[in-house]
């Protein structure tokens, strides 16, 4: 067996796309044709009807990665499993995916959630409200729908109690 033989037959990660929406659904569908499939997700907070919940979400949405080997494993049914659109192609080759990408990407998931989107003394911008348009300074979380900031008025520092959807974290 030559080199390029035997770089063939190993397997490698490739990227599929999936239909809008329909990572899960691909993913359970390939899982259960016995394809190996890594799916990253991750935890984020968002805000949802004024409240900071933690949802996972994918890290790359509707794409997920799939470990083929290119002459050995039957790729046909990718195309009709339910949820996938395509396998991600250059012009007519699917390009594989270098395992030390997916190592990395699987290193920094595992590093733990990120913390907090909000730490005191960070600045933030009000986005709703009366004082909408002015840049404050993150003081503490008040609750799950509330912070308190700091806001210059007047000349002086003036605490003030927002709810989190009425401010924007700043770069």
């Amino acid at each position: 067996m030559n080199r390029e033989t035997a770089v063939e037959v190993m397997p490698q990660w490739y990227l599929v796309q999936s239909k809008p929406r329909q990572a899960e659904r691909a993913e359970v569908n390939l899982v259960q044709q016995g394809y190996s499939v890594f799916h990253p997700q991750l935890m984020v907070e968002r805000i949802r009807r004024g409240r900071r919940v933690v949802v996972e979400e994918s890290l790359f949405p509707n794409y997920l990665f799939i470990r083929l080997r290119r002459w050995v494993d039957n790729w046909y049914p990718l195309r009709s499993t339910r949820g996938v659109a395509r396998l991600v192609s250059f012009g007519p080759e699917p390009l594989p995916v270098g395992d030390v990408l997916i190592e990395e990407i699987r290193r920094r998931l595992e590093a733990g959630p990120t913390p907090s989107s909000l730490s005191p003394g960070q600045r933030v911008e009000i986005v709703e409200g009366p004082f909408r348009g002015l840049e404050a300074i993150f003081k503490v979380h008040q609750g799950e729908r509330r912070v308190q900031l700091l806001i210059e008025l007047l000349h002086r520092q003036v605490t003030l109690t927002l709810p989190i959807a009425d401010i924007r974290g700043s770069a």
